[in-house]
């Protein structure tokens, strides 16, 4: 190794001193990981010693210095407006000094050695930035350096390279190692040159091996669009985006992919014919296609994995595709930077009060904070002197000039991006919540707006009308008390179940299979059987939503259901999930897009056509099937085989029966594959048979809702009769504790999902004397009601 070049195979991530971050890491793949099948191009750093006798032979020390110095002699805070005339004048010093003769000639003959290795006369390079301070635990450098790719010939190369020196004191780059506390001298620049991926005729995109809003630690993370990676980074597109569950990797039978969400992808960058990159629509086949199959998310996840396991440390990686030869590549590794540092025993929650103004965009959630103000909103971070600390910045998308705007701001709201662009890596850097790729957020938020910008609520983020009250409040994680009754979650959303990850529950003992239904497939199961029978609206309607899928639109109901259930299963796993088949009364049904077709009209929805009876009648047969479909599909395919399935308002053992067989003939066969099945307890009819029911499910969940309301024969809507409506009225208390007599001497476990044990500690202490085996309620209620339980069990010894 000659102290200017250094191949990637000599290299690991000990020599960020030598090569910079970017190329230590992409030397430690190489080295290190090609055994577990990672793959990097090609190439070799120019090392941050070139770099010094580069800046030492021209005499370029005391012109930084002197620069420097002058931005120093500035009050700091107008030190934002003399950065450009001192970054200008030591990138225009840099470019006109010349690289020195030995310099020259070590990186031509790297790359005549490149040039012979791939077996091409001139081959096409990736030329990148590495800075010696870059890419560390404690500091990323996002987006802050230069990369010149399809860089052809040695003249070019050359070029390039100084133009990397270069871009190490651009406004951005500077402001940030001030920001940071980097000594502007102390940091050295090295130069990776590698094999051009031409991910402009494939894709590309970035990764992290962990989930980047939540910190839970157990997935992968990966956003992929058409043409080259800047698009993601830059948050240009809006990307498709997988979610991988990686303890399940091992298992080469499974594809743990619990998650897939297709982006708009309307635009793409590609190489023009003079060499420089033009970006370009995309077509709508493209836009329609996902830009990865499952082999090739399942490929990545397993390499995320393995890199992570070798850096010992959540990591956060790029990635291109090869259009010509399909093959994909690692381009970059380096630390995640943000939850890799977050207090992983405390757990911030922040919730709305009350009613507020109208939603008015909402896109994808970046963090879990609420912030409030006024909109500003900027065509380009030139307009920085338009900003007031404490707004709402509000732009098209944001690229490294932006920061010193960002920083300022109270939260952060852009038409276009994804989870990995700009906007979002440095929005959770700095702690600012964002909405990231709206479409619509500069045509409809305007100057001046008062508005409150919710990441709270899940995977999306929303911008409201007018200033919200909300509240924030910081959980210690320590010290929680063990108790023997199980205190389990209640969970509808799939896109905040990885929010409540570090809460020590026992599992999930409800998860609402309609709430997925209604929220994220939207359609009515049936009409998608049955498209050809809509009416053209509705056909419409649901071909908008189910683009992709014209081969068979029930497919879309199956794989965004699964999806919906897997992110849950996922955030508990190994633990117990119980999903609760779909519980909509007809009118909810009739709600959704197709469904008036399909549903009944009845005077009493709440004890008509539900639950157990719609499954194997003619009218939702089908639709059932598709729901177990989805189930199957989480359970064999994706592996998460804590899934157990629990049946609702299932009225006699007769009917019990009939659904038992139905899910048999659709590949759910209780039993099989340790599938367990339940029955909730929400009818007078499953307490007084409660053994005869427990020869045919494995458990109980006392639903004390309906439970009371047929009990005591009220309402439970009823305004006039909530004053009857008591679940500790002593004909529903003697019902629960006769059905968990009865089922325990059936060796089964019952459980109760409600709000109740929260609200209440005597009926706590009710169910805990009457031998419950678990307790479920939402996750906002789980601290008060463990130390319900737990204060309850201590009386109780």
């Amino acid at each position: 190794m000659s102290r200017l070049v250094a191949w990637f195979p000599e290299l690991s991530r000990t020599d960020v001193a030598l090569v910079g971050g970017k190329n230590a890491g992409l030397g430690e793949l190489t080295r290190n990981l090609a055994e577990a099948g990672v793959r990097v191009p090609e190439g070799f750093a120019v090392t941050a010693e070139a770099y010094r006798m580069f800046i030492a032979e021209n005499g370029l020390r005391d012109v930084i210095a002197g620069q420097i110095d002058q931005l120093h002699r500035v009050d700091r805070q107008h030190r934002g407006a003399a950065l450009p005339a001192v970054g200008a004048a030591i990138r225009e010093a840099i470019s006109a000094a010349r690289l020195p003769s030995d310099l020259t000639t070590a990186v031509e003959d790297a790359y005549h050695e490149l040039a012979e290795a791939l077996g091409r006369a001139d081959p096409d390079v990736a030329v990148r930035s590495s800075a010696t301070a870059e890419d560390l635990p404690e500091a990323s450098f996002a987006g802050q350096l230069e990369s010149f790719l399809n860089v052809t010939g040695v003249t070019p190369l050359l070029d390039a390279c100084l133009r990397c020196y270069a871009s190490l004191f651009t406004d951005r780059a500077i402001s940030y190692r001030e920001d940071n506390g980097f000594d502007h001298l102390g940091v050295a620049l090295s130069i990776g040159v590698q094999r051009m991926v031409r991910s402009d005729l494939g894709a590309a995109g970035v990764m992290f091996s962990i989930d980047t809003e939540t910190g839970f630690p157990r997935s992968v993370l990966i956003n992929a669009s058409w043409g080259l990676g800047e698009t993601v980074v830059g948050g240009q597109v809006d990307p498709d985006e997988y979610v991988v569950f990686k303890p399940l990797l091992h298992d080469k039978d499974l594809c743990p992919v619990v998650a897939r969400t297709r982006g708009r992808k309307e635009r793409k960058v590609v190489y023009d014919e003079t060499g420089g990159t033009q970006q370009v629509a995309t077509s709508e086949a493209e836009q329609i296609r996902y830009t990865l199959d499952n082999d090739e998310v399942v490929a990545l996840a397993r390499w995320a994995a393995a890199i992570e396991d070798r850096y010992g440390m959540p990591m956060d990686m790029e990635w291109a595709k090869d259009g010509r030869t399909g093959e994909i590549f690692i381009v970059q590794a380096r630390p995640e930077t943000v939850q890799a540092r977050r207090e992983a025993s405390l757990l911030r929650s922040y919730r709305l009060r009350g009613e507020g103004g109208k939603t008015l965009v909402k896109g994808l959630s970046i963090g879990d904070a609420i912030a409030i103000g006024p909109v500003c909103r900027l065509d380009s971070a030139a307009q920085i002197d338009r900003f007031i600390d404490g707004a709402v910045l509000v732009t098209q998308i944001t690229d490294p000039d932006w920061e010193p705007i960002m920083k300022r701001a109270a939260a952060i709201v852009t038409d276009h991006g994804g989870r990995t662009s700009h906007a979002a890596i440095v929005s959770r850097e700095l702690g600012v919540p964002a909405v990231i790729g709206t479409g619509n957020a500069t045509a409809t938020l305007h100057d001046g707006m008062a508005v409150t910008v919710s990441c709270a609520e899940g995977d999306e983020g929303f911008v409201y009308e007018g200033i919200r009250e909300y509240e924030e409040a910081e959980i210690a994680l320590e010290g929680i008390a063990r108790t023997r009754t199980r205190v389990m979650l209640n969970l509808a959303n799939p896109a905040a179940a990885f929010r409540w990850w570090r809460l020590p529950a026992d599992g999930v003992g409800l998860a609402r299979m309609e709430f997925i239904v209604a929220n994220h497939v939207k359609v009515h199961p049936m009409a998608l059987v049955h498209f050809d029978r809509l009416e053209e609206d509705a056909r419409r309607r649901i071909a908008e939503l189910t683009r992709g899928y014209e081969e068979d639109r029930t497919e879309y109901f199956v794989e965004r259901l699964a999806n919906g259930i897997a992110r849950i299963a996922a955030s508990r796993w190994p633990d117990p999930v119980v999903v609760r088949t779909s519980d909509f009364k007809t009118n909810e049904y009739a709600r959704l897009i197709g469904g008036s077709r399909f549903e009944p009209s009845e005077e009493n929805p709440m004890l008509g056509w539900r639950g157990a009876s719609r499954y194997y009648t003619e009218g939702y047969r089908a639709g059932f099937a598709l729901e177990c479909r989805a189930l199957r599909r989480v359970r064999d395919e994706v592996g998460l085989s804590n899934v157990i399935v629990m049946i609702p308002f299932c009225r006699t053992v007769e009917e019990a029966d009939h659904v038992l067989q139905v899910m048999a003939e659709e590949g759910l066969e209780r039993g099989r594959n340790g599938l367990k099945v339940y029955a909730m307890a929400e009818i007078p009819s499953n307490v007084i048979l409660a053994e005869e029911f427990a020869d045919r499910f494995d458990g109980f969940s006392v639903g004390s809702n309906d439970l009371t309301q047929l009990t005591l024969g009220v309402d439970r809507d009823s305004a006039a009769l909530a004053g009857l409506f008591d679940e500790r009225n002593p004909a529903v208390t003697r019902s629960i504790e006769h059905l968990i007599s009865a089922a325990h001497t059936k060796n089964r476990k019952v459980g109760l999902c409600g709000q109740r044990p929260s609200d209440d500690p005597a009926f706590a202490r009710f169910l805990v004397e009457a031998g419950i085996d678990s307790i479920s309620i939402a996750p906002d209620s789980f601290f008060s009601v463990k130390e319900n339980v737990a204060t309850a069990e201590q009386l109780d010894r």
